[in-house]
């Protein structure tokens, strides 16, 4: 089963343009667990242009409340990054290569370069407990150096699917995320996926790409939150995942 897991940045970076503090992260949050969501995600970022130190703490102590969800941090483990996750230990930490001027997270690591300066920090997260999951591109062939590195999940990077899927030409690129997944899963990885996945495109994407563990999703589905409310919109994405049990 393909577990949801929200991404509630946006509802942050919706708040942050005023100081009264509306909309509400934590109440998000709570909308999306009430729902079904089966996770939490933050991407706490350098100038905390969305999600602050503030939310994450608050965020951890809403899911400790909730037997069985998962809260997941993402983000490039900057010093004040990891920081954040020495004290919250969430269930999973999510690697990300992105630099603290980019509008969004736009490629996946390349081992070739980076895997010594990931290699101490993964083992820290084992060492705390925290299952860690790397941002890795489909057409990558480093599954094995993830493996080694002490990972025990990959997250794809979605979006080259999603523009594919919007131009009505995606099966090739479909079929590269599905090799990629099968290759990840036989060196011992768990694959999860995100990135401009939304109501359209998720639905072939998990019936192709076998073995999907979970998707984070945030923009689209804040998106469609505008016009669905957020506990609506939680339950269409779980109907896109043919969830066992939606209807409880």
């Amino acid at each position: 089963m393909t577990k949801l897991s929200v991404n509630v940045n946006k509802v942050a970076l919706l708040r942050n343009t005023r100081s009264i503090g509306i909309p509400s992260v934590t109440q998000a949050a709570l909308r999306s667990i009430e729902a079904g969501a089966h996770g939490i995600t933050v991407h706490p970022r350098p100038d905390q242009r969305h999600i602050r130190p503030s939310d994450v703490f608050e965020l951890v102590e809403l899911v400790a409340g909730h037997p069985g969800l998962e809260f997941n941090i993402e983000g490039n483990p900057f010093p004040e990054f990891l920081d954040i996750v020495r004290r919250v230990r969430p269930a999973q930490c999510t690697l990300v290569p992105d630099s603290p001027e980019q509008a969004t997270s736009d490629h996946g690591w390349d081992l070739d370069r980076e895997a010594r300066r990931l290699a101490p920090i993964v083992q820290e997260l084992n060492d705390l407990g925290i299952r860690v999951s790397l941002f890795m591109d489909a057409g990558t062939v480093q599954w094995q150096q993830v493996r080694e590195l002490g990972a025990q999940r990959v997250e794809l990077y979605t979006e080259p699917y999603a523009a594919a899927f919007a131009r009505n030409d995606f099966e090739s690129t479909l079929s590269q995320f599905a090799a990629a997944a099968s290759a990840a899963q036989a060196a011992g990885l768990g694959v999860n996926a995100g990135h401009d996945l939304n109501l359209q495109n998720l639905g072939a994407f998990c019936r192709t790409v076998s073995g999907i563990l979970e998707v984070s999703i945030g923009h689209a589905l804040i998106a469609d939150a505008l016009e669905m409310g957020f506990y609506n919109a939680v339950r269409a994405y779980l109907q896109a995942l043919a969830v066992p049990g939606l209807n409880r």
